[in-house]
């Protein structure tokens, strides 16, 4: 086989190849295993075109405009370390209980870590993804890529595989509630990352985890594929807050699962502000009776962003419970495209799955596409779905202003009147306030 790319419009993607896989687990010194899962994860890669809106969970993302070959992996990742200027809201307390374990990566290098006695006590593990892959070996060969995210879903996923660098690995023993909450945060410079979140709870664990990721925006195209894996056993519970705001000039790919045990919750916040365009997989699967979900999503897109967010709730067994929120604001030529699903497996009877997606437009040029879906082989279920897009409402403009606020100041109220439901969900005040204060700076 040719050790480069070729992708479905004919272009060589020679920065992808095998020898860049060869030299970048060479660079982390990774054991033999990791490096015949990343050459495996490549040859899937290389077998795989590059989807096309022939392809039917991209009919409405168009990647003609991605130009994969000025792009390339992240080898090293040395250079840009020591100068990069970190913002300061990067990695701040967000929670009312003082954060047990503080990471942040530049480019998927660990610049700053912290992990408090407590939590050692506890047995709990928080450490970057190359720390897991050499200290933690039994514990990552048997859940990396394994039970969450796989290379076989897509042309991002396998090159994920391949080329992952950075990222974040946490793992709670059995019957231990965490003992203070855990951050992470991840600041691009170079404009390629490819980092991994990992979340192994055993049975009876707790944890709360918040997951963020920036950039500043440049000219320069620059691409962030990434994964995320949350895996609860039984009786355990996990909050986990995902925050994107990365610069306009980011093409975003990420594949996200959540695997529930008997009586597991998940709940599950996300927030996507940046992006020039973001394709985001994001699936929680119900797999043993008693598991619980909540999916809350909150988005802004402005310009030109391009937001495309695919959502799948799997009820794989019985007596399940799931229950998505997701609302966007959309200003300028920005477009959204949310599609859901709620699937019941033969057998997943007494389940109850719910999805909303609610959409507001600012703009006339602004569009979105909400897409709802129910796929039902059980007869005693639960599940509906609701959808819809609306502008601005002249007469709440109208009333406000006729009590002397400024039309600025009123239609900043009123979208945040749209959000508050969502943001009603969400169990972290600073998480709550960090979403709250992105969406006014958007609002302008």
């Amino acid at each position: 086989m040719t050790t480069d790319v070729i992708d479905n419009v004919g272009e060589e993607i020679a920065v992808y190849s095998r020898e860049a896989v060869e030299q970048l687990t060479a660079e982390l010194n990774e054991p033999a295993w990791m490096r015949e899962f990343r050459l495996e994860a490549w040859e899937t890669f290389a077998n795989t075109p590059l989807p096309t809106t022939q392809d039917e969970p991209w009919r409405r993302t168009d990647l003609r405009r991605l130009k994969l070959q000025n792009l390339g992996p992240s080898i090293n990742g040395q250079a840009q370390v020591a100068v990069a200027d970190v913002p300061d809201y990067l990695g701040e307390q967000l929670t009312e209980d003082k954060a047990g374990g503080v990471m942040l990566q530049v480019d998927g290098e660990t610049t700053k870590f912290e992990l408090s006695d407590a939590l050692r006590e506890q047995g709990v593990i928080f450490c970057d993804m190359h720390t897991a892959v050499n200290e933690h070996p039994e514990l990552i060969q048997k859940h990396f890529m394994t039970r969450g995210v796989t290379v076989d879903e897509g042309k991002f996923a396998a090159m994920h595989g391949a080329f992952w660098r950075g990222g974040t690995f946490l793992y709670v023993p059995k019957n231990v509630k965490a003992a203070a909450p855990l951050h992470s945060a991840l600041w691009s410079t170079e404009g390629r990352t490819y980092t991994h979140t990992l979340v192994v709870l055993d049975d009876g664990a707790e944890a709360t985890f918040i997951d963020e990721y920036a950039s500043e925006s440049s000219r320069d195209a620059a691409i962030h594929n990434g994964a995320v894996e949350l895996l609860v056993g039984d009786n355990a519970g996990l909050v986990y807050a995902s925050l994107q705001d990365f610069g306009t000039n980011v093409w975003m790919f990420t594949h996200e699962r959540a695997r529930t045990g008997r009586d597991a919750r998940v709940d599950w916040i996300t927030g996507m502000m940046g992006t020039r365009l973001t394709k985001a997989f994001q699936t929680v699967e119900l797999d043993q009776p008693g598991g619980w979900a909540r999916m809350s999503g909150l988005f802004f897109t402005s310009g030109r962003q391009h937001f495309d967010l695919d959502t799948q709730q799997n009820h794989n067994a019985a007596d399940t419970v799931s229950d998505l929120l997701y609302k966007g604001a959309l200003k300028e030529r920005s477009r959204s495209v949310w599609q859901g699903m709620i699937k019941a497996l033969p057998g997943s009877q007494r389940i109850d799955g719910f999805q909303a997606n609610r959409n507001l437009v600012l703009d006339r040029q602004a569009r979105a596409d909400s897409i709802p879906g129910l796929e039902i082989q059980a007869d005693d279920v639960r599940c509906t779905h609701a959808s819809t897009i609306g502008q601005l409402d002249d007469n709440e403009i109208f009333y406000l202003m006729s009590r002397g606020i400024p039309r600025e100041t009123a239609v900043r109220m009123v979208v945040q009147g749209f959000f508050d439901p969502v943001m009603q969900r969400i169990p972290i005040e600073g998480v709550r306030e960090r979403i709250a204060d992105r969406i006014l700076e958007k609002v302008g």
